[in-house]
């Protein structure tokens, strides 16, 4: 029968729609990036994560919304939400080209969550032989 070839055309178009409508949110996305929007940026990257599930190009939105999370402009920055990402990204996506690039972001961020722990105890330290 060829009913089942013309739906399989029909999933096929639109899968190839979909993977449209997520790289355009992609695009976007780094488009919003570029121009200091981070929240719509990363209401952006979240719409391509959603559309993707576990699949390509979803490991591209967790990395963004790693990076949005750390940027240094983004008055909302937040190492740990970037942390979670970067970690979502190596969970969900093994083999993705951007693993290598996300471990070290992981690498920089620990380091930095871990120098403010230090800074916490040092001012409590020195509160404590103030008095």
């Amino acid at each position: 029968m060829k009913v089942p070839k013309i739906e399989e055309k029909g999933t096929q178009q639109t899968k190839v729609e979909e993977q449209k409508e997520v790289f355009a949110h992609l695009i976007l996305a780094k488009k919003l990036l570029s121009q200091g929007d981070y929240d719509g940026s990363l209401r952006e990257n979240q719409k391509a994560l959603f559309l993707s599930g576990k699949n390509p190009p979803g490991d591209e939105a967790l990395f963004n919304t790693g990076l949005i999370y750390s940027h240094y402009g983004n008055p909302k920055k937040d190492f740990k939400s970037s942390l979670e990402f970067f970690q979502k990204l190596l969970d969900d996506y093994p083999q993705s080209p951007l693993i290598d690039q996300a471990k070290i972001w992981i690498g920089v961020l620990q380091v930095i969550e871990e120098s403010k722990k230090v800074d916490i105890e040092i001012e409590q330290k020195k509160k404590e032989l103030s008095r």
